[in-house]
């Protein structure tokens, strides 16, 4: 028996939920859920933004935990070891992406969400979507790592982001504050573009060496032809032309932040300049973990704020209110 934390419907408050569960897999672990920090998309999936959502549901994944118990056949992690569990809880394990290290592709990925989340005392999810902690790290901060953290590290990796790069930020929160930290560590000139000018100290702090108001237009514009690499973390409309001038030549604007307004991108800003638009998702367990290890050798971190799991609707009410900084982590009780 599970016990949970569930919406009943959309935008319903969150309410004890027992879940019967059944024999273990062969191939999976329980995790004694330990922290599991509080994401956007947890909100997203509750209020059934996205169209997908099973109700009751269970969200939470950015969970760090202790494995309980493990499968029969499980070969990778064994009983007692402190690992993470993000976005995903299994994957197909068969399909192209799954085979060539790109699990996070997979399109019959099961996302932790819809098989029961972290906002629980327990959660099963297959050995292969564990990873586990490196010495060093501190688990306390260590969830918003398994889903903030390693969807700003992630384009790093994918696109072959050199440490000579410009790189600018849009957004300093949950994702872009890590974003400010890993691409700093990487060795890239950061820049950071933020609506609030209370936050541009803070964003240097974090790893900006400069910063530019997005609120700004004659700023921006200024700022043509600076950047190789800009990853947007807002979800939010913005004038994504008068920021793709400010790609060189060949440079990328990215989206991790998941605005649900179609981008009005004019085709000539692109051909011109040979620019490039892209997204990404999380990442695959290795990529995860070689996140993981360079956050120790760095020390990055997120910074958080903790509530109880039993005080989890106020948590949810503080992300909503916009004043969490930057992260929120549910502790056991």
């Amino acid at each position: 028996m599970i016990t949970a934390y569930a919406a009943k419907e959309p935008g319903g408050a969150l309410e004890q939920y027992q879940i019967e569960v059944g024999e273990l897999g062969a191939h999976d672990v329980e995790i004694d859920v330990e922290y599991c920090g509080i994401c956007h998309s947890d909100i997203s999936m509750i209020d059934n933004e996205w169209g997908f959502s099973q109700y009751p549901l269970v969200a939470g994944h950015e969970v760090v935990g202790r494995i309980s118990k493990v499968g029969s056949h499980v070969k990778s992690v064994s009983e007692g070891q402190l690992v993470g569990l993000g976005w995903h809880s299994d994957y197909c394990q068969t399909c192209y992406s799954c085979n060539s290290g790109d699990e996070n592709l997979c399109q019959q990925a099961t996302p932790t969400i819809l098989s029961h989340g972290g906002f629980a005392d327990k959660v099963r999810a297959n050995e292969k979507a564990v990873v586990a902690l490196p010495d060093g790290m501190d688990a306390q901060a260590a969830g918003p790592l398994f889903c903030g953290g390693i969807t700003v590290f992630n384009p790093l990796v994918q696109f072959d982001v050199k440490p000579t790069d410009k790189v600018a930020v849009i957004g300093i929160g949950g994702l872009g504050h890590l974003a400010l930290q890993f691409l700093n560590a990487w060795g890239c000139e950061v820049t950071a573009f933020t609506s609030s000018e209370s936050k541009s100290e803070e964003a240097k702090q974090l790893g900006a060496h400069r910063t530019l108001n997005s609120r700004d237009n004659s700023a921006i514009e200024a700022a043509a032809n600076s950047f190789d690499f800009i990853i947007s973390t807002v979800n939010v409309k913005l004038d994504w032309n008068l920021y793709l001038s400010t790609l060189k030549p060949k440079g990328r604007l990215h989206f991790v932040g998941a605005t649900l307004e179609p981008l009005d991108l004019g085709a000539f800003g692109l051909i011109g300049g040979q620019k490039q638009v892209s997204g990404s998702p999380v990442g695959s367990p290795s990529t995860i973990a070689q996140m993981l290890e360079f956050a120790v050798q760095h020390n990055i971190k997120p910074q958080i704020e903790t509530f109880k799991m039993s005080e989890i609707n106020a948590a949810l009410d503080h992300l909503k209110s916009g004043k969490a900084r930057y992260r929120i982590v549910l502790e056991k009780d």
